[in-house]
């Protein structure tokens, strides 16, 4: 995010920008269906966060809740976090051994712009699942994580 006029800009620090996606995440994110917060308050540097999905009507996810880690490191927003799930999911995009969203297979991911949140990953994933190619995917049994 940057801000000024007259082609002049700032960029808003690490933390700050982590400050505004946490106060976010707190407040809820449209309608309940998405969510995040960080995993330990005490983390001065807001590395771990927990993403939850609530997966969409008409699909094989309907009613699931999904559990999600992001990891953002010392570059993020300039690079996007780590972001693997905690539950179980059958996922083009997503590594059926360790649960990781690999990059190149997620645009959001392969196409990073500073100005995305995990919020934006979040919602994308959740798409992703009512995509064509995911809606009707066979699912592990709910409850099972990696």
């Amino acid at each position: 995010m940057t801000l000024g006029s007259g082609g002049s800009s700032v960029v808003v620090p690490r933390n700050f920008r982590l400050l505004e996606e946490l106060e976010r995440g707190e407040k809820g994110i449209g309608d309940g269906t998405v969510s995040y917060g960080m995993d330990d308050g005490d983390d001065i540097y807001m590395r771990s966060w927990t993403g939850t999905i609530i997966g969409p009507h008409n699909t094989v996810h309907e009613g699931r809740i999904y559990q999600l880690k992001l990891f953002c490191d010392k570059d993020y927003p300039e690079k996007p976090p780590t972001v693997r799930f905690h539950s179980r999911i059958n996922m083009t995009c997503v590594n059926h051994e360790t649960g990781v969203v690999e990059p190149k297979k997620f645009g959001i991911l392969a196409n990073w712009q500073r100005e995305y949140t995990m919020e934006d990953i979040l919602i994308h994933l959740k798409k992703e699942m009512a995509a064509s190619h995911n809606r009707k995917l066979v699912q592990p049994p709910e409850g099972t994580f990696f």
